[in-house]
Formats: C-alpha cells, structure tokens, sequence
C-alpha cells in the first residue's frame, strides 16, 4: 500500500482458500461451491496470496510508520522495566517489593482487560493508541522528573506501574487489532511476526543501554529517555494516511456487549481452543525468571553472568522465531499444536541437562518454539474474528497470556523450592506439552479428522485424515 498502491491490488484467491474453509487444524475441507472474489480494493475481510518476503508488510506505509515508532519505544519500555526494578531495590532492599511492582503492572489487565476490549471495539484505534502511547510517556517522564530530583519514593514507583497497567488495558488490544488495519489480510501473519521480532530485538537492546545508564549517569536518565522515545510512535501515527487503512466498522454502545464476546469465542472451537492453549502455556511454561535464576544459581552455581547468559540466548531464539514466522504466509492451527508440544518436550530435555552449555543452547530452540506458538495463536485469533469483535477478542487472548504468568509464577516458585529447578522446570514442560496434544486431539475432532498412521517410501508416517477416508494398505504412500 506504499504511495497508494501495493498489496491491495492483488488478486483475491478462490474461496476454498480463505481461512473460513478450513478445519480446525489448518487441513482444507473438501471443495464445494465457491463465491467469486470480491474486487473492493479496501475490504478488510479479502484473503490474498500468501507473501514469502520476510519483510513484506513494511512495503505497506502507514505500517512501516508504525513498525520504526514501535522500534523506539519498546526498546525505551524495555529500559524503564529494568530501571524500574533497580529504583525500587534501591529503595527498599527488598525482592519482595519487586514483585510487588511487577504484580502491580500486570493486575490492572487481570481485572479489567476484558473490559478494555469492549471500549477498543467502540473507539477509532489510531485515535485510541494516540492517547494510551501519550500515557505511558508521560508517565516515564513524571518519573524521571521525581529521579532526577531526589524526591521519589517507592509509593510513587508502585503508582507508575499501576498507570502504566491501566494504559495497557486499552493499548495492548488496540495495537494488536489495528494492524489488521494497516495492512491486507494477506500480510497480517507477517506483520504479526515482524512485530514479535521488534519486541524481541529491544528486548536485546533495552537492558543493555538501560545498564549503561544506570551505572554511568543513574535510573532518572533511563526513565527520561523511555519518556521521550514514545514521540516515535505517536508521530507515526500521527504521519499516517487514514485513506489507506482499512477502516472497520466499530461496535455501536450497548448493554451485554462482554458477553456478547464471551459469547463469540465460547461458540467458536478455533479461537476459544487456541486461547485455552495459549493460557496454559502462558501460565506453566512461560515463569523463565523462576527458573533460569534458579539454574544460574542453584544449579550450576555460574552466578549472574549464566543468567544474563540464559536471557540472551533465549532473547535470540525469540528474535530467529519471529522472522522465521514472518516468511510464512499462513498460520494453521496444526503448526501451533506442533510448536507447543516441541516447546514443552525441549523445556523438559532442558530440565535434565547436564551441563550448562547444554542448557544454554537449549534456550534457543526454546525461544523459537515459545515466540511460534505466540505468533501463531495471535494470527490465527485475529484472522478468525469477526473485525467488529476483534478489541474484545484480542483482549481475552493477552488477558489470558500475560495474565496467566504472574498467576503461575507462585505455584511455578513454590515446586521449584520444594523440589528444586529441574523438577519445576520439567513439570511446567509436561503441562505445556499435555495440554497442546489434548488439545490438538479436540481440534482435530472438531474438524472430523482421525490420526492415521501408514508408510511412505519405507518411512513411518502420522498425520490427520477426514474420518471418513479409509485407511490406506500399509505399502502406500499417505
């Protein structure tokens, strides 16, 4: 859509290949009559060619804009998070008031995330993410005033964090939902995923810097650039062309409006699975700083260095997920059962590994499968909803994956100090892993799929059927 043109002016593909005419698993269903393509230019809901570049969404303008306003400011909210934690150790000297913060910032999204879906459904997103983005800034630089001068206090601390969670009720889904409006549904897979890989490479770059400031020139400095950095996004969007968005009717006001998406995903087996999915995976197998702390500590006895270590490993794997994902044009269900399930079976090889190199090269494909499974979940949410329910829909989907850790975490704690790192590792991998092949066998029923299993060329092979096929001679291929 870049200068006007682009991706908008492709060729629709023939209905089967739309994702409403697919099972559950991602497996085409049998053809049958099919609607000729609509030739609207800007309608939301038109299926394209897949794209394999892996940068192809940033041809789009007014996602480009917003992608570079992105870059900024997750790499200055990566700072302020590791700033804010050492202002508050500072403080106290307690790890306890630590989590405090961080249970702080999360709890506004547990208690009221669902509701923050309903108004981004009501609300013009662009519009909506210029106030939340100005928020958060402000916030960083009402924090670095009160650093900088010497008057701040814990409490002032703990407020911030409760703004900042309160900002992100209404953020986190009006950013997730309104890249469906930036670009055509044909690239949102890969402007998903080239989203991911922004977060993951400031997830790089923002505790590095943030340590050189704390320990050259003090938190204030670290706070005030997470401040400044979110002129980036708010002058993207500001920059952008409301002509070439496209623009979703939004929900009128009404009563009943959170059922009513309750209502939508409970109804809908591809999007109320992958969410349960994401849920347990969010909760058990996502509780990292339990673990790796407990590895570099107790483990291994390599101190903060391993940890640091274990982070950016798993940082890169993260960052090498999301590009791979961004080549891929569609996003079945079945690849996001089969990155849960390799997830949760490397977190438990990880578990019993012997050395700690072993471990360390480990988090990588674990970064890789963990960031597969969050793309995936999010595409195939968002390219299964209805655009007038998406603010909500998305809205359960990050209450359920970011709300879902601080809740795990102390159970996740508590096995590992009872029974050590390796058994709260292992059992938080057996949990994601059990639960992507339960739930991939209640998908595949749902779609009226049956496992099969026969012989190609000498080889063994498992895959999903229709349950009306009939099994093939054990000599052929499947």
């Amino acid at each position: 859509m870049s200068s006007g043109t682009g991706a908008a002016s492709a060729p629709a593909p023939a209905a089967h290949d739309s994702p409403s005419a697919h099972d559950p698993t991602g497996a085409p269903r049998s053809p049958g009559p099919s609607k000729p393509p609509t030739s609207t230019t800007n309608a939301p809901g038109r299926a394209e060619p897949a794209r394999s570049s892996m940068f192809s969404s940033l041809r789009v303008r007014n996602y480009r804009l917003f992608f570079l306003g992105q870059v900024v400011s997750n790499t200055g909210t990566w700072m302020q998070r590791i700033a804010q934690d050492w202002l508050v150790l500072s403080l106290t000297g307690s790890s306890t008031a630590v989590g405090v913060t961080t249970a702080l910032q999360f709890l506004p999204m547990l208690l009221f995330g669902l509701y923050g879906g309903v108004l981004v459904d009501r609300l013009p997103k662009r519009r909506t993410l210029l106030v939340t983005q100005s928020a958060m800034g402000a916030t960083g630089l009402v924090l670095a005033f009160l650093t900088l001068t010497g008057h701040v206090q814990v409490w002032h601390v703990y407020l911030a964090a409760f703004a900042v969670g309160l900002a992100t009720v209404v953020d986190n889904p009006a950013r997730q939902s309104f890249v469906s409006e930036m670009v055509a549904p044909g690239q949102l897979q890969n402007a998903v995923s080239l989203n991911s890989a922004n977060f993951q490479s400031a997830r790089l770059v923002g505790p590095a810097v943030a340590g050189v400031l704390i320990t050259g020139v003090g938190t204030g400095w670290a706070f005030l650039l997470n401040g400044v950095s979110f002129l980036a996004p708010i002058s993207g969007l500001l920059l952008m062309r409301a002509r070439e968005l496209h623009m979703v009717e939004r929900a009128p006001r009404g009563k009943g409006q959170l059922r009513e998406g309750l209502r939508y995903v409970a109804g809908r087996p591809e999007l109320i699975w992958p969410i349960v999915l994401v849920g347990f995976i969010g909760t058990f197998g996502f509780n990292f700083p339990v673990w790796l702390s407990a590895y570099a500590d107790h483990v291994f006895h390599a101190g903060a260095g391993a940890y640091s270590l274990f982070n950016t490993l798993m940082a890169l794997g993260s960052l090498t997920g999301a590009l791979l994902a961004a080549r891929r044009g569609t996003a079945p269900l079945r690849l996001l059962i089969a990155a849960a399930a390799a997830f949760g079976v490397l977190e438990v090889v990880a578990a019993v590994a012997p050395s700690l190199w072993l471990f360390a090269l480990l988090m990588v494909p674990i970064g890789i499968c963990g960031l597969t499974v969050n793309v995936t979940a999010n595409t195939t949410v968002q390219m299964g909803t209805d655009p007038a329910m998406r603010g909500r829909v998305m809205a359960l989907f990050m209450m359920v994956f970011m709300g879902g850790t601080p809740l795990g975490a102390p159970v996740v704690g508590w096995i590992t100090d009872a029974y050590g790192a390796r058994i709260g590792f292992a059992v938080g991998g057996l949990i994601s892993a059990a639960a992507a092949v339960t739930i991939g066998l209640i998908l595949a029923r749902v779609g009226g799929l049956r496992l099969a299993v026969g012989w190609d060329r000498g080889y063994p092979r498992v895959r999903f059927v229709p349950r009306a096929q009939r099994e093939q001679p054990a000599t052929a291929s499947v």
